[in-house]
């Protein structure tokens, strides 16, 4: 089996994951979460980048030809120094692709104001990837940025859908709308977000798009795979899917299940 690997520091890129299944459900999958090590959005990039480039290393050698940092704190520290540093002496025939490049392709089609907000973890903001990578884009957008260190813990917590979360989604909200009134369009810049959609929406003006990464970047692996058949050719399709952790399978799998809306088998590693 020679499987699309996805990692992320914890659940969040099960939301990713679901959306390119649902998409492509006949590749072989695997998802490893380093639940150990979560979270990453307070970390250095040293760290970040030690913690990613071990984990790829590890799904390179459960044959994935193709992996995905479905986390946006490690495509913003660690990606570019994957691709351009690790890859081309270690395995240049396989590929590591990240969440914010394809998010950023996107956004310049539904802002009309072009006043972007930028919703995600602490590391993804002082990394300022989206701001980079949307203006290489669209130059004439004008990207706001907030850090938001409650929304991952209400989400791992279970508390995303309960009324202790309106506090911390409102007040992020009214914050990054201070902070730029003419913002039309909202990215969720972490994987753990789209589960706190429904408060986001509540109070956020209606005008205002929220763009959820995983179909966005469903679409562009596939297009990706469809442009690159050398490395489309080389992924085994099974339509199974494996999960790992690097914590406690038991509490991944149940944590799993609020992403997934099913039942999973979980190994550690």
């Amino acid at each position: 089996m020679t499987p699309i690997g996805i990692f992320d520091s914890g659940y969040g890129g099960l939301t990713i994951l679901d959306s390119i299944r649902k998409l492509m459900p006949q590749y072989d999958y695997i998802y490893f979460g380093d639940n150990a090590r979560a979270p990453y959005g307070t970390r250095s990039f040293d760290v970040v980048y030690e913690f990613t480039l071990e984990a790829v290393q590890k799904l390179f050698e459960m044959d994935c030809p193709l992996i995905i940092l479905g986390c946006n704190t490690a495509s913003a520290k660690a990606l570019r120094n994957i691709q351009q540093n690790y890859l081309p002496g270690a395995y240049p025939d396989r590929r590591v692709l990240g969440v914010i490049r394809p998010t950023a392709e996107i956004v310049g089609n539904y802002t009309r104001s072009h006043h972007i907000g930028v919703l995600a973890t602490e590391g993804t903001i002082k990394s300022n990837s989206y701001t980079l990578e949307i203006q290489k884009l669209f130059p004439e957008c004008t990207i706001t940025g907030l850090a938001c260190p409650m929304w991952v813990p209400l989400v791992e917590n279970c508390e995303f859908d309960k009324p202790s979360a309106d506090y911390f989604v409102k007040e992020r909200i009214d914050t990054l709308l201070s902070m730029d009134p003419l913002i039309d369009t909202i990215i969720l810049g972490c994987t753990h977000y789209p589960l706190l959609i429904n408060k986001i929406k509540q109070y956020c003006p209606e005008n205002i798009m929220i763009i959820s990464q995983g179909q966005y970047i469903a679409d562009s692996l596939k297009d990706y795979l469809k442009r690159h058949p050398e490395i489309d050719s080389r992924i085994s399709r099974g339509g199974s899917c494996k999960y790992y952790t690097s914590e406690s399978p038991e509490r991944f799998g149940e944590s799993a299940s609020i992403f997934l809306n099913q039942k999973i088998e979980v190994e550690r590693i």
